[in-house]
């Protein structure tokens, strides 16, 4: 009898809870309440004008009403896709110290790494025209830089490899133009193009140049891009540092000779396929060929602790 009671009290007790829950969702209100309720708690804010925007200490003339539009529309689109935008600081976190290293060993400014992040979001991705990794190289200028790519091995993902060839590029650009801004522009549509365009406009300013949506914003979602990352809490963006994503320590793994089964190599090393590929994304097949006895470096992650996981059962391998 007990029993019964105390389950009676305790059903009574869950159906009250839930009614108070769901008066408290579905607030009955009239629509003027409603209205200022909503205004009270609810803003969606535009942005002051930031003051003295740089590329690689280049100046952009942001007191230019039709400029700062051109800077408002990235700065509204950046910091108001918060996922997004989050993703960058996150993935920056991990991959700007491999990229800064390189930039300043190839005498290229530091606010490059930004192109990269623009181009990729920092991510191994194609695009519908073919580019590829974070630089988003085309096939035949990645070759034209020095890169392997064929069906097996695709060195536009390696970030290292990429990133001195993106290096080699932009400096050819900039002996070319002058101008770093120009060099980042030309990175969107290649030095000739560039080129026809400041000789048919008879200028050599980006910021006065006629161009495509794209080249013609794609300077603009640079700056927009470092200015916020490089003040987040400007724009609201609140991390902590435990928030960010880091790069493993790793071991180079040198292979002169082929891989017939990169399975088995990956198990060997007491990882497995899933990350070694994720570690190694320039190879795209199962196996590392290797007639020319090529010499290549191969990632293995040094603490290997919550990267692999026990079979739950063996019968699915069978």
């Amino acid at each position: 009898m007990t029993k019964k009671i105390s389950f009676v009290l305790g059903l009574l007790l869950f159906i009250f809870c839930s009614q108070l829950f769901i008066s408290s969702s579905f607030v009955k209100t009239s629509d003027n309440l409603h209205q200022q309720q909503f205004n009270n708690k609810y803003g969606v804010y535009s942005i002051i004008k930031p003051k003295d925007l740089l590329f690689a200490n280049e100046k952009c003339p942001s007191s230019s009403p039709e400029i700062f539009e051109r800077i408002d529309k990235e700065l509204l689109k950046n910091t108001y896709w918060q996922s997004n935008t989050l993703l960058y600081f996150k993935r920056a976190n991990k991959f700007f110290p491999i990229i800064e290293k390189i930039l300043e060993e190839n005498n290229i400014p530091d606010d490059f790494k930004y192109l990269a992040l623009i181009e990729s979001g920092l991510e191994n991705v194609f695009s519908p025209s073919g580019a590829a990794g974070f630089w988003q190289i085309m096939k035949g200028t990645g070759r034209e830089y020095g890169l392997e790519v064929n069906y097996a091995i695709d060195e536009r993902f390696n970030l290292e490899k990429s990133t001195r060839a993106a290096c080699k590029y932009l400096q050819k650009a900039h002996d070319r133009f002058g101008s770093w801004t120009l060099a980042a522009a030309s990175y969107n549509m290649g030095i000739s193009g560039l080129k026809r365009k400041m000789k048919s406009q008879s200028t050599d300013n980006y910021y006065d140049l006629h161009l495509n949506n794209e080249t013609s914003r794609y300077v603009f979602r640079i700056l927009v891009v470092k200015e916020i990352l490089e003040n987040p809490s400007k724009y609201g963006f609140v991390l902590r540092e435990n928030d960010l994503y880091t790069f493993p320590e790793v071991d180079l793994i040198m292979v002169d000779s082929t891989i017939a089964d990169l399975n088995k190599f990956a198990l060997s090393k007491n990882i497995n396929y899933k990350i070694l590929k994720q570690f190694n994304p320039w190879l795209r097949v199962a196996s590392l060929p290797d007639r020319s006895r090529r010499t290549y470096y191969i990632k293995i992650p040094r603490n290997k602790e919550n990267l692999v996981f026990k079979n739950s059962t063996s019968k699915n391998l069978n």
